[in-house]
């Protein structure tokens, strides 16, 4: 194929598509990390917390959780108010990420799309065999999210 054949829009177009992609699949691993952490149970009716409080709520490093909250602020999980520097987790995500009895939480999802970036060589064997992979093989974030 030769360049001159190329649409230029349409390539653009699905670069980003493919960024989008990329930006989601590290979203879902940032969001099972927030979940496996606490980080979104301890900003639970806490009002507005800087990385530092947060960090220190749930025994993480300062330097992390500001990245993690920059990129879930990003992302809408969490309301970033610039006037004093503090991120909120408002109360509609709070029931998704955090509430088990609730019919809306989600968080148990991120377990198991972890549990696919586990299990990857695995699930390229099956592709290559045909076997398949059976439940009792995949990694145990997948039980646990399903």
């Amino acid at each position: 194929m030769s360049v001159k054949s190329l649409d230029e829009v349409k390539l653009h177009e699905f670069i980003g598509k493919v960024v989008n992609e990329w930006r989601a699949a590290l979203s879902a691993l940032t969001i099972f990390v927030g979940d496996r952490l606490g980080l979104f149970k301890a900003m639970v009716g806490a009002g507005g917390l800087t990385p530092d409080e947060l960090a220190k709520r749930t025994g993480t490093h300062p330097r992390m959780i500001r990245e993690w909250l920059a990129s879930m602020a990003a992302g809408g999980f969490v309301i970033y108010n610039p006037n004093n520097r503090t991120y909120v987790l408002p109360n509609e995500q709070a029931v998704a990420l955090t509430d088990e009895n609730s019919p809306a939480y989600i968080a148990g999802a991120y377990a198991s799309l972890a549990s696919l970036f586990k299990d990857i060589e695995k699930i390229i064997g099956a592709f290559q065999t045909g076997k398949g992979l059976g439940w009792g093989d995949h990694h145990p974030y997948l039980f646990e999210g399903t």
